[in-house]
């Protein structure tokens, strides 16, 4: 009976763990200014870290997300991030900002995915065609209209998008569940990788023409984060 009871412990703490490590990890102080210059770290937890002793206001702070951007490029969008990389007070907090520019009708954020991040959405300004692909095998899409004050959520990892079928800019913020959230355009990755996938693998992947694909990697394929 005990190795029954023992058993049963086993498998309760190791879905515990499980969930524990579903998301970014929990800051082991009450913060992690994160740095560059390893020299100086003290603490490491997702990077290394500042001596809080010497952390100041600055390093929580970012000011630009009121700013317009300029969308005239291939896709008609930018992401301006308010992550780590521009806060490293966020280092460790599991939490991430990035507005969102869209060009009047057809500005778009390509589908795109964020490995280590739950994505959700606000508009402030136009109307957004937005959703979601799920995972195999059922690959169903999910989308919808977004106007002014309407939220939208993208779940970790599942590939999504927005696209503004407006006449005027759109503009949207986005909260992750990530100090970190990362990136993965979908055509920027698999057609623009370095070096480039054998265009053999893609064709067949993609059951086109190997001369599609070699087309389509000799593309530039445009970043707008």
């Amino acid at each position: 009976m005990k190795g029954v009871h023992f058993l049963v412990a086993f498998v309760f703490l190791a879905l515990a763990a499980s969930f524990a490590f579903a998301s970014d990890p929990s800051p082991l102080q009450d913060f992690c200014v994160a740095i560059n210059d390893t020299k100086d770290g003290v603490f490491v937890n997702g990077k290394f870290c500042k001596d809080p002793k010497l952390a100041t206001a600055k390093d929580f702070f970012f000011s630009g997300l009121d700013i317009v951007r300029n969308t005239s490029n291939p896709l008609g969008s930018v992401v301006t991030p308010a992550n780590v990389a521009q806060i490293p007070g966020l280092n460790t907090l599991g939490i991430s900002l990035a507005r969102v520019d869209y060009a009047p009708y057809g500005g778009l954020n390509p589908p795109h995915t964020h490995p280590r991040a739950t994505e959700i959405l606000t508009v402030l300004e136009g109307t957004l065609y937005v959703g979601f692909v799920t995972s195999n095998p059922d690959n169903r899409l999910i989308t919808k209209v977004l106007n002014p004050g309407d939220v939208f959520v993208f779940p970790v990892g599942l590939i999504h998008f927005q696209f503004n079928v407006g006449k005027a800019k759109a503009v949207a913020i986005a909260a992750l569940s990530s100090q970190n959230p990362g990136v993965i355009t979908i055509a920027n990755a698999v057609f623009g990788s370095t070096p480039p996938i054998r265009s053999d693998v893609l064709a067949k992947a993609f059951q086109v023409d190997k001369n599609i694909v070699d087309h389509l990697q000799k593309q530039f394929w445009y970043d707008n984060n």
